[in-house]
């Protein structure tokens, strides 16, 4: 079986980077798939997560402005070469199944290339945020966006989604559930007895590490031995802006902005709280590492992801979408009660075992295999 997983690139560290990485990792390890990555903007960079020897890498070298919209002239007209140079190269490859992990032009243009390939799109955010909070703000070229976006979802053979939350908001019948997977459990887990909370993520606006930020005004100053790390990379006008808010609240010696990691799991092993304040979330990918590591968590509701995945009360704490001060209180609430955190960590532990890769992975096989057959029968 030849598989095409087809994305805009796979150097800059990020929760579908990652998640792809595991599974063509699986798939190397318990198949004899053919296995293939297209990207149109990989700039000869190397993969960010080790990736097996005989996994196939394409690019198609397509110089999008990334910092101005696709649908922006002077990226429109770049849109003719990646249709061109992607229609060849599918052609060329000529696979039974094509994964596509995010939305851009060939999310569009997959469905009329490959029509007789087995097509899925898995969703790695929530349309919650970017479809239907931002409803009000549309203009006539977004709506026309959307609306064409509802139609050539109906083109694909399945919509891998990560939340039953995700399903209201597509049309068609052909959308199912598979989360995200975890490959490993810590064997130790963390001690929980260091005076740090740690949050991770892209350093953008959409993750509201500002909201986080504040939150922990409130904890120093209940609790001023404890310090907040934050973790990862991002705009860097958004970066300056959170430091500007960190001086000006005078956090400077109790929040630190640390930039990216290779090794975030042990700086988790080294924190004793992770916190989660993101505008919108699907499945985030690193509440299943900070649990698989024995944190506690405390997140916003964030539409749709951390309720699909903390255990309220038990695992950790969901609190009132953007509610600064309840968030804060929860937090004090953790630090001050050692034997809660250790609870609520071990619970976590068990309880993402339900995430595990031997559970997650066996539903993409059946997917495939399912699908393929159908196909030739």
């Amino acid at each position: 079986m030849k598989i095409i997983y087809y994305t805009d690139q796979i150097y800059l560290h990020g929760g579908l980077e990652r998640v792809l990485a595991n599974k063509l990792n699986y798939f190397s390890n318990n198949t004899d798939f053919e296995l293939h990555v297209i990207t149109f903007q990989q700039k000869n960079n190397p993969p960010c997560y080790t990736l097996p020897k005989n996994v196939q890498l394409h690019d198609l070298d397509i110089d999008y402005n990334r910092t101005i919209s696709f649908l922006n002239p002077l990226n429109l007209k770049l849109s003719l070469q990646h249709y061109l140079r992607l229609k060849r190269k599918i052609k060329f490859i000529q696979p039974d199944i094509i994964v596509i992990c995010n939305y851009e032009f060939g999310f569009y243009f997959i469905p009329l290339i490959a029509k007789n390939v087995i097509k899925i799109k898995e969703f790695h955010s929530s349309k919650h945020f970017s479809y239907i909070e931002q409803s009000k703000n549309r203009n006539i070229l977004k709506t026309i966006k959307y609306k064409l976006a509802d139609y050539f979802e109906s083109k694909y053979d399945y919509l891998v989604l990560l939340t039953t939350d995700e399903l209201k908001y597509y049309k068609g019948k052909n959308k199912l559930v598979i989360p995200n997977a975890i490959t490993k459990t810590n064997s130790n887990g963390a001690n929980l007895i260091n005076k740090k909370a740690i949050s991770a993520g892209r350093i953008a606006p959409v993750k509201g590490f500002e909201y986080l930020i504040n939150s922990w005004k409130h904890v120093v100053d209940e609790c001023p031995d404890w310090t907040l790390n934050i973790y990862g990379e991002g705009e860097e006008d958004y970066v300056k802006k959170l430091q500007n808010q960190i001086n000006s609240l005078n956090l400077g010696n109790h929040v630190f902005l640390n930039g990216s990691t290779n090794d975030l799991e042990s700086k988790m092993l080294d924190s004793s709280i992770y916190a989660m304040t993101s505008l919108t979330e699907c499945f985030p990918m690193v509440l299943l590492e900070a649990m698989s590591c024995g944190l506690p968590i405390v997140s916003f509701d964030s539409p749709n992801g951390p309720r699909n995945i903390i255990t309220n009360n038990e695992d950790g704490v969901i609190v009132e979408y953007l509610n600064e001060k309840l968030l804060a209180v929860e937090m004090i609430n953790l630090i001050k009660d050692i034997d809660k955190r250790k609870i609520m960590g071990q619970n976590g532990r068990n309880n993402i075992l339900k995430f595990s890769e031997l559970n997650v992975m066996s539903k993409w096989l059946e997917l495939f295999n399912s699908r393929l057959y159908n196909k030739k029968t």
